[in-house]
């Protein structure tokens, strides 16, 4: 096929295999990989920042289950990624990182070059599954080939390749065909382990399952059946009378309104006190991470089972006394036929469920007052598809343990590392990705500006982006923490922008509710607006409202 170079080269392959939009900023180091996206069909977004681009990537990747690509220069844009690819990392999220890198030779020579870094390679290895620099056009292809294979066989974690600048402008063939399927490598259960599942949970008076983020895939939009999943899911817990939570990440697995739903509060302390009673627990595509409990360990004494396509979360913490290598997707559905056609009284009673969800509820209401009915308005004028993108703030704290969810992979959120103003970018990329379908963003007023810049972007795109500012002047669970840990609040306070007018200079459009009804309206008029809405909230609406 036609000889192009190598950095042209490298966007007719991805596009080749399903990649059609990228995230990135180019610049001298990086120009040759811009040269073929136009003539391979793929869009190209361009963010004010790498930071942004990494975020948007991840957002794009977990609205379309699709991996999120990214395109970054040699040293300072590699190290602005470097914060996104810790997230994704964090919660397995799929994205490409692809930078130029300068000659390995010139390395450590005291030459001064432009983005030198010591050992660039090393830098984004640490917060990404692998790093590896391509110094062939085939070594760059097979590299390229294994990233999207590693992601459809065994999901996400991002990866980075890094081609040098002389390999990049060199003419290269196109690849030789380097052919997969989607699924192809993809664990199906043993039988066996299925069938040991499936005896425990019919001995089990009280069982117990725990879905986590892996088993949104079993049961998402971005599923090979996601119908047929929510029906096997729909089906064993009818089949067996199970009691259930969900992690944050896994929330919409189970309905919301599935009578013996626990919810996602495995965070709330008194959650141990319930796996405890149960004499079977089952948990599905979870790591049992800190950030799922906040605690060590479940709090069950019964025989955990545990499935994942992650061995290293089958070897990790968590006490399992079963591990089942599988998907989330197979083992469900092999699960539902090994459990046949009984039907199973559990000793759960729905009474009890809604007891203590009531009682967990009142617990937020105390320790976040002023934010549960915020929520509730939140719920009510949003569209039951809405997607929704929250930072680290106190409003999405409450809101991850109550938000009624009725589809999985509908709220995204960066759970492990933690990273503040990843929502508004993140809601950019999965805006681009799921098109006409609702998506708002939900920051803090500090965290949105951490990347408030790539609002410039949604304006750009003329993106619908309700994006909700929460206001408390203040970094306001640092301070709760400072107190509780009896240390004088400092350096929690900052004055803020006039968060409409600083819309306005970008050329989003703004509003600053009052109280619940205008905060509805505000969403509303901004889910029919041609491109971003800024929602100003102050902290104390719900206060104001009454």
């Amino acid at each position: 096929m036609t000889e192009r170079p190598l950095g042209a080269q490298i966007s007719h392959m991805l596009k080749d295999r399903g990649v059609d939009v990228i995230f990135g900023i180019p610049g001298v180091h990086n120009q040759e990989m811009y040269r073929g996206i136009e003539e391979a069909g793929i869009t190209h977004v361009l963010a004010r920042h790498e930071q942004g681009a990494g975020f948007m990537a991840d957002g794009y990747a977990r609205a379309t289950g699709k991996p999120g690509v990214a395109y970054v220069i040699t040293g300072p844009g590699l190290c602005n990624i470097i914060t996104p690819m810790g997230q994704a990392y964090s919660d397995s999220v799929p994205m490409l990182v692809i930078s130029s890198c300068l000659e390995q030779e010139e390395l450590g020579m005291g030459r001064g070059r432009l983005h030198e870094m010591k050992n660039q390679e090393g830098a984004a290895g640490s917060v990404c599954d692998w790093s590896k620099t391509a110094l062939t056009a085939d070594a760059c292809y097979e590299l390229i080939h294994k990233a999207l294979r590693e992601f459809f066989a065994y999901g996400g974690r991002p990866k980075h390749i890094q081609i040098p600048i002389s390999q990049l402008e060199k003419l290269a063939r196109y690849p030789d065909q380097l052919e997969f399927a989607r699924g192809e490598a993809v664990r199906r259960p043993e039988p066996m382990n299925v069938m040991y599942a499936a005896t425990a949970i019919k001995k089990a008076k009280r069982p117990l399952i725990v879905f986590g983020g892996g088993a949104v895939e079993a049961a998402g939009p971005a599923s090979w059946d996601a119908d047929r999943s929510r029906c096997r899911i729909k089906e064993i817990l009818k089949k067996t009378g199970a009691a259930t939570f969900t992690t944050y990440a896994g929330r919409g697995v189970v309905p919301d309104d599935y009578a013996l739903h626990f919810g996602s509060t495995l965070a709330r302390p008194s959650s141990a006190d319930v796996a405890a009673e149960a004499d079977c627990v089952l948990v599905i595509g979870s790591r049992l991470s800190e950030v799922d409990l906040w605690r060590d360990d479940l709090g069950h004494a019964a025989k955990m089972i545990r499935v994942d396509v992650d061995e290293d979360t089958l070897n990790g913490h968590g006490g399992a006394f079963f591990s089942i290598p599988a998907s989330a997707f197979w083992f469900l559905d092999a699960l539902s036929e090994e459990l046949g056609d009984i039907g199973l009284t559990s000793d759960w009673s729905a009474e009890e469920v809604s007891a203590q969800r009531t009682r967990w509820r009142r617990e937020i209401e105390v320790e976040r007052p002023g934010i549960i009915p915020v929520v509730d308005a939140l719920k009510e004028a949003l569209p039951a598809d809405t997607m929704i993108y929250s930072d680290m703030t106190q409003f999405a704290y409450a809101a991850k343990e109550i938000y009624p969810m009725e589809r999985p992979g509908h709220w995204h959120h960066p759970y492990g590392f933690g990273t503040l103003g990843y929502a508004l970018p993140a809601a950019i990329g999965g805006k681009i990705g799921v098109g006409d379908q609702p998506v708002i963003a939900i920051l803090g007023d500090y965290g949105f500006q951490y990347t408030m810049q790539e609002l410039a972007v949604a304006v750009e795109l003329e993106l619908t982006l309700p994006i909700i500012i929460w206001d408390n002047g203040k970094l306001g669970e640092i301070e709760d923490s400072m107190v509780s840990a009896q240390i004088a609040p400092n350096a929690v306070i900052q004055r803020n922008p006039d968060f409409c007018k600083l819309a306005e200079a970008y050329g989003a459009e703004a509003a600053r509710p009052t109280d619940l009804a205008s905060f509805q309206k505000a969403i509303k008029d901004a889910l029919a607006a041609k491109g971003p809405t800024i929602i100003h909230v102050k902290s104390d609406i719900a206060l104001t409202s009454s």
